[in-house]
């Protein structure tokens, strides 16, 4: 392959989220009176966005005349806690300085809201990604290619030179309709079986994998 340019999936591939995700999810829950959801169930939960998030964790989904207020409250509390037991997988830190010191282009593509992505990003990659975009008003979320085509358009690079990296069957569709490849990993939050399952065609199992792959 002749890769320039590496797009990263956020949670579950990058960073690990999913405590604070749950921890902010049963705030929600818990404010308006509903029971809270264990860790593995918003592990199921998680990869579509965060209103798919709360879609499934709250009694009758969107049905409930609380959808949007219990949506809103994730996001506040979320906000303002994304910190507190969110950390970079090992050798994430390590694989992005040598991606950068190589002359790669990064990019982050997520489903989480834009505003926590860039956050986030800053937070744990400042310096090392050069572009990250999250769920936003004017662009279709994944498996839709439209954030992925974005950053290839923003960071001047070409599809033939770009390699997708996810721990989902989603970042696999969505690989698959930017017509780009997708390097699956298996640290994140679906299980070895599950990728190959969905697709699944290159599988690393740590990111020093990934250097070697592209």
């Amino acid at each position: 392959m002749s890769i320039n340019t590496v797009i990263f999936d956020l949670d579950g591939t990058l960073l690990y989220t999913l405590e604070d995700l749950a921890d902010s999810t049963n705030y929600a829950l818990k404010f308006f009176g509903y029971p809270e959801r264990t860790i593995e169930e918003v592990k199921e939960f998680v990869g579509n966005g965060v209103s798919l998030l709360i879609e499934r964790a709250i009694p009758d989904g969107k049905q409930n005349t609380n959808f949007e207020n219990c949506l809103n409250m994730f996001k506040q509390h979320y906000s303002d806690n994304m910190y507190n037991k969110t950390k970079p997988y090992d050798g994430i830190i390590e694989l992005l300085t040598s991606l950068k010191q190589q002359n790669y282009k990064i990019a982050v593509v997520s489903n989480k809201f834009d505003s926590a992505v860039k956050k986030l990003c800053e937070k744990y990659f400042f310096g090392l990604v050069d572009s990250a975009i999250g769920q936003k008003e004017n662009i279709s979320k994944k498996p839709s290619p439209d954030s992925v085509n974005e950053v290839i358009s923003e960071l001047n690079s070409d599809k033939e030179n770009c390699i997708f990296v996810g721990d989902s069957e989603v970042d696999i569709q969505t690989a698959e309709n930017a017509g780009i490849p997708c390097i699956s990993v298996v640290w994140g939050y679906k299980s070895l079986d599950f990728l190959y399952k969905n697709g699944a065609s290159m599988i690393v199992y740590s990111p020093e994998e990934i250097l070697e792959l592209i």
